[in-house]
């Protein structure tokens, strides 16, 4: 079943909408959100789906298309299923993978107390009660083969385990794959419970035999941290190499994540190792299986690189080469098809497209259009590297946005965006929410450096945060905002700082130390006190290696180092500043606490300040009406704060 759509998606909403010159809350939640499925199995066709909010049901609702590798009208598709290779069916057709909650331990009230079956009572004699946004209630996501003949035939292949597959929060069916005979399933999992859980970062890569039931663990003796992703060869030239994503220390979430081979004949190959600015997000088996394809952060950007001879014991042979390069985010690998690649691309002005990419010279075609027509109405902002340096001598990357229709002979208020993390790379990435062409389609400044603790400058550059939150990066930060305002165009008695998670922290610890640099703040899901952190966080990994361990151990230079002097809530006292508070309630990465407790700190001192809290959202906002009530409060409150020139916002 099939439906012709010309390259419009959007011709039933308001037209007054499209007459905008510039991007509006309401026009960021009208644009189409897509991805990539995969290439049809006559190699002809890519599949995609293509997600949009409807705003007033409050949810998002899914359509799928389908469109020539060559390019062209996309067509509306009922069964993209049946037209791409299923990886989760066994290659001789026999089986096939899914996976499914299986109860596992006894954690409720009624699963101790049946009678009492009203009763919505937790019992815990074990840490990880709790994880991202859910309470633990002794069930876990297990895999399971079943027969396709006979589908009364399922097993699972993780029987009494209180351990997931795919991962938690955010695994999916990634996490499993069949070994190309067959004959045996490889899935990711941390075979550890509570305590034990909530300290390490430890997944490895697990072999279940189907015949015997046998289990082995693939990575034991590799490493301590995440091993992940794991994707088997199936071309002739290297059949049945397993490749994954792997970091070495365990406890260390942003450790240096290589992208390693395994085969019979030469054992476990470290590709990329060597490669100290290269962070491999992900990667693709070339249909040959004579390369490997990968995405990485690379100086402020993702891009596409190759690795010939992947499974070459000797280095000399296997050869690196970036293939894209430009100011854009490479964020997913769609599939290949002749000398092409389908990614997945995005910028700062653009949602994510798919693209088709020259192998052999990286030159792109893009191949959808969802929202062509929004985009050419609206202006586009201009985007400009500038290299800082930092107090430290250092050169520091800082992307500058301006507003459409940009100046330099006006003056502008100006935002310093503190990204979170703490370790994530600030790249070409468009968000619906903190967006940067939101930002200064509204008549601001965007200041967004790539301050120690990102991707793609070096291992040592990502690790300067790690038990130093409150140190050099503050120093990076106030860096970046003072060198924009020694710009005409800057506006210095209207400059704001904002951020989201590490961001929201640098917020709060900048608004003791600032200096009177800023005329307003916005912290979403930020740390305030690093003590009542530890005692309601989850993933104690995080916090055991990035600020050294427990606030009650007092031999501990680096952690006494990190709840005294890093902690903003000892700042609070030179607080002078208005801010707004963002606080989702079922946040459990950065609970609760930590906003109301910033919230009751700034009015009780007096301070101009509001509290947004958003009780069903987690660390992000996710539901189409709250993700509006943010935009809309965050700029109502820069309004009241550090006002653009025109306050006439048409349309918002």
């Amino acid at each position: 079943m099939y439906r012709r759509i010309v390259p419009v998606f959007f011709f039933l909403a308001p037209v007054f909408l499209f007459a905008q010159n510039r991007l509006t809350p309401e026009l960021l939640w009208q644009l189409g959100r897509v991805t990539g499925l995969g290439i049809s199995k006559d190699g002809k066709y890519v599949l995609y789906s293509v997600t949009t909010p409807d705003i007033t049901e409050n949810r998002m609702s899914k359509k799928t298309y389908m469109v020539s590798i060559a390019g062209g009208d996309a067509v509306e598709t009922f069964k993209a299923d049946s037209l791409m290779n299923n990886k989760n069916i066994s290659p001789d057709g026999k089986y096939m993978l899914s996976n499914e909650e299986v109860k596992v331990k006894k954690i409720t009230g009624v699963d101790y107390y049946p009678d009492l079956k009203k009763a919505n009572a937790y019992i815990y004699d074990n840490l990880n009660q709790r994880h991202w946004d859910t309470w633990e209630d002794g069930k876990f996501e297990h895999v399971f083969v079943t027969s396709l003949q006979n589908p009364a035939d399922k097993k699972d292949i993780m029987p009494d385990e209180p351990y997931d597959c795919p991962q938690k929060p955010f695994g999916g069916d990634e996490d499993y794959t069949w070994r190309p005979d067959g004959k045996a399933v490889i899935y990711v999992t941390k075979k550890k419970y509570g305590k034990d859980y909530a300290v390490s970062t430890n997944t490895e890569l697990y072999e279940y035999n189907i015949e015997t039931g046998k289990t082995n663990n693939l990575t034991a003796v590799l490493n301590n941290g995440y091993d992940i992703n794991p994707a088997y060869s199936t071309g002739k030239s290297n059949p049945g190499a397993l490749a994954w994503l792997s970091m070495k220390r365990e406890g260390y979430e942003a450790d240096k994540q290589d992208l390693l081979v395994r085969t019979e004949e030469h054992g476990i190959v470290n590709l990329t190792q060597k490669y100290d600015t290269l962070w491999v997000e992900g990667f693709k088996w070339s249909a040959d299986a004579s390369r490997i394809y990968f995405w990485s952060a690379i100086r402020g950007t993702l891009q596409l690189f190759e690795i010939t001879n992947p499974t070459s014991a000797s280095s000399q042979s296997r050869k690196l080469r970036q293939i894209t390069n430009g100011d854009f985010d490479v964020n997913a690998i769609v599939g290949e098809s002749g000398n092409n690649l389908i990614v997945s691309r995005t910028d700062m002005n653009h949602s994510a497209e798919l693209y088709s990419v020259d192998i052999s010279n990286g030159s792109m075609k893009q191949l959808t259009h969802v929202n062509d027509s929004i985009y050419n109405s609206i202006g586009m902002c201009k985007i400009e590297r500038k290299w800082v340096t930092t107090t430290d001598g250092k050169k520091m990357l800082v992307w500058m946005i301006y507003p459409p229709g940009f100046d330099p002979s006006q003056k502008y208020p100006t935002l310093l965006y503190c990204q979170g993390g703490p370790q994530s790379p600030l790249t070409q990435v468009y968000s619906y929410r903190w967006n940067f062409q939101l930002m200064a389609s509204q008549g601001y400044i965007v200041v967004a450096p790539c301050r120690r603790g990102m991707q793609g400058f070096g291992t040592r550059w990502n690790e300067q945060v790690s038990k130093d939150h409150g140190g050099q990066v503050m120093k990076d930060y106030l860096s970046a905002i003072d060198a924009a305002s020694k710009e005409k165009y800057v506006d210095k008695s209207r400059l704001g700082c904002v951020g989201p998670s590490y961001g929201g922290y640098s917020s709060y610890m900048l608004a003791g130390i600032h200096n009177n640099r800023f005329k307003t703040f916005i912290a979403h899901d930020g740390i305030f006190d690093m003590r009542s952190m530890y005692g309601t966080t989850e993933e104690m990994w995080f916090v055991n290696w990035d600020w050294g361990g427990p606030y009650w151990d007092k031999k501990n230079a680096a952690a006494q180092k990190t709840f005294s002097q890093f902690n903003p809530i000892n700042y609070v006292d030179k607080w002078n500043t208005p801010i707004l508070i963002i606080q989702g309630g079922r946040d459990y990465r950065v609970p609760i606490e930590q906003g109301m407790q910033a919230f009751q700190a700034a009015q009780l001192r007096g301070i101009k300040s509001k509290l947004l809290y958003l009780p069903d959202e987690n660390h992000w906002v996710l539901t189409a009406q709250n993700a509006l009530i943010w935009q809309h409060e965050f700029f109502k409150w820069l309004d009241e704060t550090i006002p653009p020139p025109d306050k006439a916002k048409k349309g918002f």
